[in-house]
């Protein structure tokens, strides 16, 4: 799946007509269950012909809109989260006491390429909104990391010396959407606890008011999705 160019068309509503989110937040195991393989590849050749297209008019699942997304991430040249900080985050994910964890990680994400980082944060404030609604879909941030993790960071699953961090890297994401208002809001931290979502209730009910007003990233482009990042911060939080 190729990366898009510059838009023809504001990108919020580019975004509208293809993601999975709000109308389909409380899909049950979203990102999680499988969307029709057919439809996926359709959505991914279609997008690659024309990046403004109608999931609508396609008639197509939700699940099969998640899969068609996690495979965009899984098909860019280099991964989401940059390769060049990943012993940065895994040892600052080590860090015993809670605050000064969260806040070691907070400036290792300020060193992300800006395109990086705005795509970054919007993945991470969409999954939170998504696990938000665990109660129903029952993908909680602990779910929603195990599927995501090994997308945004493709490590080396053949390196056996990496088997032993599995852990540590999807406690990285699992942190990342738990305390999204943090990193990337200036919110302050929350407490977490290990939550086991109940089976959904008969009726769903309406969906939550979202958590805050997405900023949406700008178009990827292949030359601004660099393996050597900037070493100062951003300062953009």
């Amino acid at each position: 799946m190729s990366l898009p160019p510059s838009p023809p068309e504001p990108l919020p509503l580019r975004w509208r007509r293809r993601r999975p989110t709000l109308l389909g937040l409380c899909t049950e195991g979203l990102y999680r269950v499988s969307g029709n393989k057919t439809d996926q590849d359709n959505i991914q050749k279609q997008f690659d012909q024309d990046h403004s297209i109608n999931l609508v008019s396609m008639e197509v699942t939700v699940n099969a809109v998640a899969g068609a997304l996690k495979a965009f991430f899984a098909d860019l040249p280099d991964p989401l989260i940059p390769y060049s900080l990943h012993p940065e985050l895994l040892e600052a994910a080590k860090i015993p006491d809670k605050t000064e964890r969260l806040h070691a990680l907070k400036e290792i994400v300020k060193k992300f390429h800006p395109v990086n980082y705005d795509v970054f944060r919007y993945v991470i404030t969409h999954l939170n909104r998504v696990s938000q609604q665990n109660k129903i879909n029952l993908m909680t941030a602990d779910n929603l990391s195990i599927c995501f993790w090994p997308t945004l960071m493709r490590p080396d699953f053949e390196n056996r010396e990496f088997l032993s961090t599995t852990k540590i890297h999807q406690s990285v994401v699992e942190t990342f959407i738990q305390q999204c208002q943090f990193f990337f809001y200036n919110g302050e931290i929350v407490e977490t606890t290990n939550i086991v979502a109940p089976p959904p209730p008969s009726n769903p009910g309406q969906l939550v008011e979202p958590m805050v007003p997405l900023q949406l990233p700008p178009p990827l482009q292949p030359q601004l999705i660099q393996p050597q990042l900037q070493t100062d911060p951003l300062g953009i939080i």
